[in-house]
């Protein structure tokens, strides 16, 4: 039986999948026969679980600011916490992942750019994926349990939404919200992890990232609209269609609000972050605006870069934070 059973896509592709670099290290580095499970995971598409940390990284560099540059904690981000949230990323997008591929399998099949992962290509059984989507979790359970008790807690409770998204596109225009809800949860976990409960700029900042990923996940998402159109795929993208380039300026500008408020309302009550924080914010607003003024919903390969981009913002956010605690530190009120 051959390895590929879904058109000339797969004759060009081999047994890489149509959307991963050519030069990333899975090919490079890991033995062939491991490929398919590095391609359920999406190792070869690391993009994803760099979105899924921003969250997590800003949460953590932010949270320790509510204290205040007079306390005796340095108010930077704990360094452990970034190690776990890290490999906490990377192990759960690649369990997320693996999951959306099993349900998705059928619909994956029908879609150019989707057609050559491991299950609709044949190169990993349901079998294969079902037993690597426990390693995966296990890894992110045992990362899980270092932090404390309701940081646990609520790391479960995100379970419910990530296991609903794959259906979401079958059912409403907005699985994106669905993915922007799964997706965010680390901006939650960040502030949990330092202080075991949630305060109000945590929630804030929740929020904005849910509007970001909503943003940066319709972008993606024109990527397919045609043939999720064929097989009756729903999207934001497809829901938006040209008035995509006004509804992403909006949801990045809820975003950008949303920080902002969340960075005001600590300073506010009395301690939070200085003014690189909001510098880094405005920086961050300027990398949104080169998205949208490139933005061209007809042009896949420039879509997929851009949603790319959303990388450059995450490190922008989240250096204009820690910047911010080592101001406060050098420069105490």
């Amino acid at each position: 039986m051959p390895l590929h059973k879904t058109g000339p896509i797969d004759v060009l592709f081999g047994e890489r999948v149509a959307d991963a670099p050519s030069g990333n290290f899975v090919y490079r580095v890991l033995p062939r026969r491991l490929w398919p499970f590095a391609q359920l995971a999406r190792w070869d598409r690391p993009i994803g679980w760099q979105l899924l940390l921003w969250p997590c990284w800003w949460s953590a560099a932010l949270s320790p600011q509510a204290i205040g540059p007079s306390a005796v904690a340095t108010g930077l981000p704990d360094a452990w916490h970034l190690l776990l949230f890290l490999v906490g990323a990377i192990a759960m997008r690649g369990a997320g992942c693996t999951y959306n591929d099993l349900v998705d399998e059928g619909i994956d099949a029908k879609v150019a750019r989707t057609r050559s992962r491991p299950l609709p290509s044949g190169r990993a059984t349901r079998g294969q994926a079902k037993i690597f989507i426990v390693l995966q979790a296990l890894v992110g359970f045992l990362v899980l349990i270092q932090f404390n008790l309701f940081a646990v807690l609520l790391g479960i409770g995100s379970l419910a939404i990530v296991a609903a998204y794959p259906f979401l596109k079958r059912v409403t225009d907005w699985p994106q919200l669905g993915l922007g809800l799964a997706f965010s949860w680390g901006a939650l976990m960040g502030w949990a992890a330092e202080w075991g409960r949630l305060e109000w700029p945590a929630v804030l900042l929740y929020a904005g990232s849910v509007l970001w990923t909503i943003g940066y996940d319709t972008i993606y998402a024109h990527q397919d609209k045609e043939d999720d159109a064929l097989v009756g795929v729903r999207s934001t993208a497809r829901l938006f269609g040209e008035g995509t380039r006004l509804a992403v300026a909006l949801l990045y500008g809820g975003t950008l609000a949303f920080f902002a408020l969340a960075c005001a309302l600590m300073n506010m009550a009395g301690d939070g972050p200085a003014w690189p924080a909001y510098a880094g914010l405005a920086a961050g607003a300027g990398q949104m605006f080169w998205q949208i003024r490139h933005l061209r919903i007809d042009d896949p390969e420039g879509c997929l870069r851009l949603f790319r981009s959303n990388n450059r913002f995450g490190w922008i956010v989240f250096s204009g934070f820690v910047v911010s605690a080592l101001w406060s530190l050098s420069f105490p009120l």
